[in-house]
């Protein structure tokens, strides 16, 4: 009798090696136009193409571009995330709330990204056990756990012990001048801890994604589902997998964001599921599954966040600036339904 475990591979090579192509030419297309933002901003905003305002757009960038990451696991696979803003709020009022009962800060970290991925398990299980759709299944999780953390908090923010913010208000690479009067002037304002931690873990999952049997899997189920599962692909726990991934991103943003501003925030990630689906769809995702890319998502993230700071930078105001990225999320989608019609009429044959 053959061993199911090996027989899956040259399905996944085949789905990985269709789309290589594909993902190349949307990862320069998007990355053009990021460069073509990067230039018309500094030639129309003064004071756009600064160090300092470089880092700050960087830092301001790095939550969406995590919980960007996460979902495109998901919509990969066909799915969606639509809890990971109640999941960032849950996470970070957790860690905080268990620091402040005596438990070391980092400790508490930790148990916050764990409720995060465990939060993303429950929705795999969801979906793939209750075979509920993604969208249902995530809806309800979202309510659910933004009414548990505003349950467990009435509302309320509490203060994070002192060292609780270390981990997020950090500058590393700082350079400073010692001047002849005896003061010192900033030669290099230094870079976030939060950014070096987004490009670590956007390495470390577009490595999952790209190198690993996980990754090779994820393909091949959004590219087509049964012939994965007929091809021996443990389907489901792939799906868990990176339902867990997603909530594990969306746990680590919570913390960073509770350390920022060293409180708990039983109301804070509201709308951020909507800026972290943009990233990934903005960055070449398809809707349909099957397609997508780690860098393409930290492409279309820090699209967003030039549009935001150009915009802002130009007198525009935030209204002004959901219009213009929800105008960009809509041309995305549509050249998207454009280029996957082929697909679509061959799989309704």
């Amino acid at each position: 009798m053959s061993n199911p475990a090996v027989t899956p591979t040259p399905l996944a090579e085949m789905m990985k090696k269709q789309h290589r192509g594909k993902l190349s030419l949307e990862k320069f297309i998007t990355l053009a136009a990021l460069f073509a933002l990067l230039i018309i901003f500094s030639v129309t905003a003064k004071n756009f193409f600064t160090v300092r305002n470089v880092l700050t757009m960087a830092l301001q960038t790095s939550t969406i571009t995590l919980m960007g990451i996460g979902v495109t696991f998901v919509i990969i696979t066909g799915g969606i995330d639509l809890s990971i803003g109640s999941v960032v709020a849950l996470t970070g009022t957790c860690a905080v709330l268990v620091a402040n009962t005596g438990v070391p800060s980092w400790l508490a970290m930790l148990i916050g990204v764990f409720v995060g991925a465990l939060c993303g398990y429950g929705n795999g299980l969801l979906v793939t056990k209750l075979r509920l759709p993604p969208f249902i299944a995530t809806l309800g999780t979202m309510m659910i756990f933004r009414g548990l953390v505003l349950t467990i908090t009435n509302a309320n923010s509490a203060s994070a012990p002192d060292d609780f913010g270390h981990l997020a208000n950090d500058n590393l690479f700082k350079v400073l001048h010692h001047n002849s009067d005896g003061s010192t002037s900033v030669v290099f304002p230094g870079i976030s801890s939060i950014v070096l931690i987004m490009i670590v873990l956007a390495l470390l999952f577009a490595f999952i994604l790209k190198m690993t049997k996980t990754g090779r899997y994820t393909y091949a189920i959004g590219s087509n589902e049964e012939a994965s599962r007929l091809s021996g692909i443990h389907v489901s726990r792939v799906k868990v997998y990176n339902y867990i991934f997603c909530g594990f991103l969306a746990g680590v943003v919570g913390i960073l964001l509770a350390s920022r501003m060293v409180t708990s925030q039983p109301n804070g990630g509201i709308g951020y599921e909507l800026n972290a689906i943009a990233a990934s769809v903005i960055g070449g995702t398809s809707l349909m599954g099957g397609v997508g890319t780690v860098g393409g998502t930290v492409i279309g993230s820090f699209i967003i966040g030039v549009l935001g700071t150009g915009l802002t930078m130009q007198g525009a105001n935030y209204f002004a600036q959901q219009i213009v990225i929800g105008s960009v999320l809509i041309v995305a989608v549509a050249v998207d339904q454009l280029r996957n019609r082929p697909r679509r009429a061959k799989g309704n044959r």
